[in-house]
């Protein structure tokens, strides 16, 4: 658990990345081996791009550094709960495990609105932690979004 607030908190720093960006704050880390494999922040609007998302550069980073789509034995570190898109990608990428601060009650696709991590039709399971540091996540977002009121 000390490892995931660590990661956790890393992933806090890239979504703040994101704010200062003008991009909805979610940032996050891939970890291989207790190393930093990839890493991201949303960036959709900055990039014209709606699969943009944290997940999807951290993703797309990972596989271009270890040279691999498939990034088994890896766990994300996320500081929103990912939207069908992301655990798609999470999916063909065969990453291990997610851990994610705040849900998502109107797209998470872990436990919110979707469970697919519950699924046994999928080519491939992944283990999810959800709530970790939930209201440091919640509070980027919350202070986000108020400021665009």
């Amino acid at each position: 658990m000390e490892k995931d607030l660590i990661w956790m908190q890393y992933a806090i720093q890239l979504a703040e990345t994101a704010a200062r960006h003008n991009e909805v704050p979610v940032g996050a880390v891939l970890i291989q081996d207790e190393q930093i494999i990839g890493e991201g922040w949303n960036r959709p609007i900055s990039l014209h791009d709606p699969s943009a998302h944290a997940e999807i550069i951290a993703l797309r980073d990972a596989a271009t550094k270890i040279k691999n789509y498939r990034l088994v034995n890896s766990t994300l570190y996320v500081t929103l709960e990912p939207c069908i898109m992301c655990v798609g990608a999470l999916v063909h990428a065969r990453v291990q495990r997610v851990v994610f601060g705040a849900p998502d009650p109107k797209t998470g696709a872990v436990q919110s609105v979707f469970q697919f991590g519950e699924t046994q039709k999928l080519n491939h399971q992944i283990q999810y932690t959800g709530g970790v540091m939930t209201e440091q996540c919640g509070a980027l977002l919350k202070i986000f979004f108020k400021s665009r009121r």
